[in-house]
């Protein structure tokens, strides 16, 4: 009796939750009937019994968290003293993407500016890819993220259409399952006004003759008007 293998019948070891899952165990030589029984960790799952050379297949239901993990299979025969392992294999259980929340430390920018966007889906597994749009039209390549860390775009305000709309979009190996972010908008800071300051001074000027005036009346007008009765 050789040692089985275990393998996946839909090759992918990325799993989601509710899949129905077939894991084939075959052993290429020893003489039938063959039993062949799966394992998840230490714990016994199922026995099938084979009395020709076809592989047994184990069909599984991914319900829980728990279902996931390291699965190996035993085969044996009435020749074999203690059955022949398989090599482990691991199903990992993969989540779909959260909702992606684009944001910027500020709203408000001027031509000139740079300015910095984010992206991050909070859950999901990784790694998780993130693509910037400015409208419908894509203004970044696929940012690829290895940890839970959002994605940044960083951008140069050189015009009126950079004050568009921004949205990204958030996918994982999860299938089907690309989301997109809220909108975003740059909106113009207001500028200051070449007559602001020069209309700043002019009331410091007038506020300063006010009070000079009122502070000379004791001084100079009071007894001008006195000396003239």
């Amino acid at each position: 009796m050789s040692n089985p293998k275990l393998s996946h019948a839909q090759g992918t070891l990325e799993v989601i939750m509710n899949q129905n899952v077939s894991l084939s165990c075959h052993s290429d030589s020893g003489s039938p009937p063959v039993r062949y029984t799966l394992f998840k960790g230490k714990q016994q799952v199922a026995t099938l019994n084979r009395t020709d050379s076809t592989p047994a297949v184990f069909n599984l239901t991914i319900n829980s968290a728990s279902d996931v993990g390291e699965y190996k299979c035993k085969a044996e025969n009435r020749i074999s003293n203690n059955g022949k392992y398989s090599k482990p294999v691991n199903l990992t259980l993969i989540e779909p993407v959260s909702k992606p929340v684009l944001s910027s430390l500020t709203s408000r920018a001027n031509k000139g500016q740079n300015v910095t966007l984010s992206c991050l889906s909070e859950n999901g597994s990784l790694p998780i890819t993130y693509v910037f749009f400015r409208g419908r039209k894509n203004i970044s390549r696929p940012i690829r993220m290895q940890k839970k860390e959002a994605a940044m775009l960083f951008l140069f305000i050189n015009s009126s259409s950079d004050f568009g709309t921004y949205k990204c979009k958030a996918g994982n190996s999860f299938p089907n399952n690309t989301k997109y972010s809220n909108s975003f908008n740059f909106t113009l800071a207001e500028e200051r006004s070449n007559f602001q300051p020069l209309l700043i001074s002019l009331g410091l000027i007038l506020l300063l003759l006010a009070i000079g005036f009122a502070l000379a009346i004791p001084f100079v007008i009071i007894p001008s008007y006195k000396a003239s009765e």
